[in-house]
């Protein structure tokens, strides 16, 4: 019977399992380090570099959520996940024998458990993740992300957005999709969020508005005029670049949500108008099932506060038995509450007795109070406001 068990275990741990060749000179990013020194500390300063279940408070509590209440073993969840947050896993998915053997505790030495172990994987998205992606199937079904999307370069060819690039250390391709539409491999990951019943929570592909703006313009900001490869190549210097930062920003950094979206209020007779104005190409909030916006409304009367409230703008999920939890295990949603791309959205209010102004402040918040209470997330960036606008305007 055990012998039985152990076969099943083999086979469970090499279901699926599509390994991706590279070599241990490639495997880190700390091998980029000596040419390609500010972009890789760019990077390590990242929530790309962060995308793995020990680095990130936020996807770890999910994905032990997400075990707990679906009863698959953990390993099998973190399978699933590394889709997007490990692309570089050596197996890609499980099967029920595995799942055998996991509760069993005869998975140890399998396949399954030595790659979710594997240093490969342990910096998340790192530079060997984007820069050697061969091929994007953008024809592929939506539901297919992440790995499932890409072919991979051969170990020890890097893909870059310069045509005459050239390294003693690799080779090195040039591909559109790191220039000219680097949209397509944003939307390798950044697309289709699905729950596991199914349901649709994000999807910044299709709420996407095409224009001048592309994603690396704000999330990896204008070009600068530097080097890529601070390696002596071009004549006997290193050849400048006009290149962007690795820093990825985003919603977790305040500086970088300031202004994203304005205000603008008006009142008619007893009641006052809101309206979110939002200017980017995506919706806002969007990204996460999860993310909030904030209003803090204060009616004042001659300079003095007589009357606050706030309104939050987020979605909320059910799974069975109408019960909130979070989006991964969502059978439904509220309404979408985001500001849609180059478009806005219209907050009515009545006028506070008494009061001779109104001010309104908007705030961003990364995680609502329903899941940040079921996920117990304890780090404060969760709960943090990031102030974006303000407006406000005397009462008639």
């Amino acid at each position: 019977m055990r012998f039985f068990l152990l076969f099943l275990l083999v086979f469970s741990s090499l279901f699926g399992a599509k390994v991706v060749e590279l070599g241990k000179r490639f495997q880190s990013s700390q091998k980029c380090k000596p040419c390609h020194m500010p972009i890789v500390k760019d990077w390590e300063h990242s929530w790309h570099a962060k995308s793995h279940y020990e680095n990130d408070e936020y996807f770890r509590a999910s994905i032990d959520y997400v075990s707990r209440k679906t009863r698959k073993s953990l390993d099998a969840v973190k399978v699933e996940c590394a889709t997007c947050h490990n692309p570089r896993i050596d197996v890609t998915s499980t099967d029920e024998n595995y799942e055998v053997s996991a509760v069993m505790g005869l998975n140890k030495n399998s396949k399954v458990k030595k790659a979710l172990e594997s240093k490969v994987i342990s910096e998340g998205i790192n530079c060997l993740v984007c820069h050697n992606i061969d091929k994007i199937h953008d024809e592929y079904d939506a539901s297919k992300r992440g790995i499932n999307r890409v072919e991979w370069t051969p170990s020890g060819t890097m893909t870059g957005p310069f045509s005459d690039a050239n390294s003693p250390y690799h080779k090195t391709i040039h591909h559109k999709f790191m220039d000219k539409n680097p949209n397509k491999l944003c939307f390798v990951c950044h697309a289709n969020d699905r729950s596991v019943y199914g349901l649709i929570f994000t999807n910044m592909q299709s709420e996407y508005v095409k224009g001048a703006k592309k994603c690396v313009d704000c999330h990896m900001g204008e070009k600068v005029h530097s080097v890529a490869s601070t390696l002596r190549n071009f004549h006997g210097k290193a050849r400048p670049r006009d290149i962007r930062h690795h820093t990825f920003l985003g919603g977790h950094v305040s500086s970088f949500i300031r202004g994203a979206l304005s205000l603008y209020i008006k009142q008619k007779g007893d009641n006052i108008f809101v309206s979110i104005i939002n200017p980017q190409p995506h919706n806002i909030p969007s990204g996460f099932g999860s993310r909030e916006l904030i209003l803090d409304i204060t009616y004042k009367r001659d300079l003095i506060a007589i009357n606050k409230r706030n309104i939050s703008l987020t979605t909320h999920y059910k799974r069975k038995r109408d019960k909130a939890t979070i989006p991964h295990l969502a059978l439904k949603a509220s309404s979408n509450e985001s500001i849609p791309a180059h478009g806005k959205k219209v907050i009515k209010l009545k006028k506070f007795t008494g009061a001779t102004s109104i001010e309104v402040a908007l705030y961003y918040r990364l995680v609502n109070n329903e899941v940040r209470s079921i996920l117990k997330l304890k780090d404060s960036i969760w709960a943090k406001k990031s102030f974006i606008a303000s407006e406000s305007i005397n009462l008639k």
